[in-house]
């Protein structure tokens, strides 16, 4: 007979997660706030129904099977259906004015806010939580339903999207303002072999990005300390601890002020572009689809300006 999961329960849902997340039947009662033969009962229920067995008993605890991991994926779907109702209910009723989840990586956030402030002027009601993390990171919050899109450079492979343009986005080398080279033109990348270059972390999209200008021109430059802030590489390159391949969108305040310049080198900038990216499947409600709809008109209006001898 076929499987047929039309039966199953939040409460047997929530139970076998709560196993998921505790380790156990006793610590996920715990947690339920129910005894463990109610949530053993629920389990057995909903075993029941998959026709497979979902949990399995090793030395360090209970940990879920193949079949229980999919059905724990349903789960988060259903959980993220449930609260998306919730809000939607909320504003209906005009209990508030609703709250949106968004993610930005880390070098987005030198224009996310300001795009963020004046959305808020016009709707002082929603609520805005905004997530920042490396590319890497939010790649991996795009796996779940938690965040309502995210803004970014190239949307992820592996994951079913819908994405929207917001502008260009360029990269450049920038150093401190009295380098050696600051004053040069017409550099070629093979001059900045000898150069010491501050990078980013693995997985951070300026990261791959750069590896990607090296390989392209066959640049192999003494890499020198690797952080995983902007802020930190534009200390380092303005106290003269190398130069940096950086989003030209981090710096502007730098290069206006004259502490940094931007690097005469042949095939820069490297321009990419700003996206939002949301999944496909993610239900936006109400104030997440305004919110998102206002980035796209008007986003490219809250990227930084590079002062006109740096462009």
């Amino acid at each position: 007979m076929p499987i047929n999961l039309r039966n199953v329960t939040i409460r047997q849902l929530r139970a076998l997660t709560a196993v998921a997340e505790n380790g156990g039947v006793t610590a996920a009662a715990n947690k339920l706030g129910l005894t463990q033969p109610a949530v053993t009962q629920q389990l057995r229920l909903l075993q029941d129904q998959a026709k497979l067995p979902l949990i399995q008993r090793t030395g360090d605890g209970m940990i879920l099977t193949a079949a229980g991991r999919e059905v724990l994926e349903m789960n988060k779907r259903i959980e993220a259906a449930i609260k998306a109702c919730e809000e939607s209910l909320d504003i209906m009723t005009g209990v508030t004015g609703g709250s949106v989840s968004i993610g930005a990586v880390s070098t987005a956030k030198y224009f996310v806010p300001y795009a963020i402030a004046a959305f808020s002027k016009r709707h002082p009601k929603v609520s805005i939580k905004l997530t920042i993390g490396n590319r890497e990171e939010i790649r991996r919050e795009m796996h779940g339903y938690n965040l309502d899109f995210a803004i970014m450079g190239r949307p992820p492979e592996d994951v079913d999207v819908e994405a929207h343009m917001i502008g260009d986005h360029p990269h450049v080398i920038v150093a401190a303002s009295n380098h050696w080279l600051a004053k040069d033109s017409g550099l070629a990348a093979v001059d900045l072999s000898h150069e010491t270059f501050l990078t980013r972390e693995p997985g951070s999209g300026t990261r791959i990005l750069m590896e990607g200008l090296f390989a392209a021109t066959a640049l192999e430059p003494h890499i020198g300390m690797e952080m995983d802030s902007n802020e930190t590489i534009k200390q380092a390159v303005i106290a003269g601890l190398g130069i940096a391949f950086i989003s030209a969108h981090t710096v502007a305040a730098e290069l206006e002020d004259g502490r940094m310049v931007i690097l005469d080198v042949g095939g820069l900038p490297v321009m990419r572009q700003w996206f939002l990216v949301r999944r496909r499947d993610k239900v936006l409600l109400p104030p997440a689809q305004t919110l998102l709809d206002f980035l796209i008109s008007e986003g490219v209006k809250f990227l930084p300006d590079l002062p006109e001898n740096s462009k």
